[in-house]
């Protein structure tokens, strides 16, 4: 079993990863700003955040995969992207590192553009932007340092939540549609995407994209 350190545990993506890794038996550490009401049984709960990175990696020491799941709004716009490169960098090089981007930065065809240069709403570009941002700074990292990261499908966030099914398909760099076109996930099996990457790596410095 792994030692995961979810850093915004507490969040809607985060807290399906927590929930999913516990259930699996896994050591999980949720790391969030401010500490919850409602806990899952099991894991421990720290104060922690990215803007703190020296403190931040002082709260991880022992961990074998740290998983960022923070979003670039509010007062983190703008501040996201950097604080993550220095958490890589200051963690120690058999860590592994995961993190939840989103769906802008997926292609929407094989060689076709990225969902950001189309028809993407206005609102969440520089949320997108900045999340390929964090792309390309784990790419440029030694080739020492693990990562992956995660596009999850359009259709994903605490508004349509759905529910676990265990089963999901992945895409490459192309967004993963069903037959209808429709691209979809649930909170719950995103949480499964990411345990089932750490327990069997599959996506060694890659990015890929999950959807039904």
């Amino acid at each position: 079993m792994a030692r995961i350190a979810v850093i915004g545990g507490t969040g809607y993506a985060g807290r399906n990863i927590v929930a999913e890794a516990v259930n699996r038996g896994h050591t999980v550490v949720s790391v969030a700003r401010t500490l919850p009401a409602e806990r899952v049984e099991g894991v421990t709960y720290v104060e922690g955040t990215l803007l703190d990175v020296p403190s931040l990696v002082a709260e991880l020491e022992g961990v074998d995969v740290v998983v960022v799941a923070t979003s670039p709004r509010g007062d983190m716009a703008g501040k996201m992207r950097p604080a993550i490169a220095e958490l890589v960098a200051a963690l120690p090089a058999d860590v592994r590192v995961g993190v939840v981007g989103g769906a802008g930065g997926s292609l929407s065809e094989p060689g076709g553009a990225r969902l950001v240069d189309l028809d993407f709403p206005e609102e969440y570009k520089g949320e997108a932007l900045e999340a390929i941002g964090v792309l390309d700074d784990l790419r440029a990292t030694p080739a020492e340092r693990d990562w992956f990261f995660v596009h999850p499908a359009e259709i994903f966030g605490a508004w349509n939540p759905g529910e676990r099914t265990g089963s999901y398909r992945t895409g490459g760099d192309v967004v993963v549609r069903d037959a209808e076109g429709v691209s979809n996930l649930s909170g719950a099996d995103l949480g499964v995407v990411f345990v089932d990457e750490i327990e069997q790596p599959k996506h060694s410095r890659e990015r890929f994209t999950v959807g039904y």
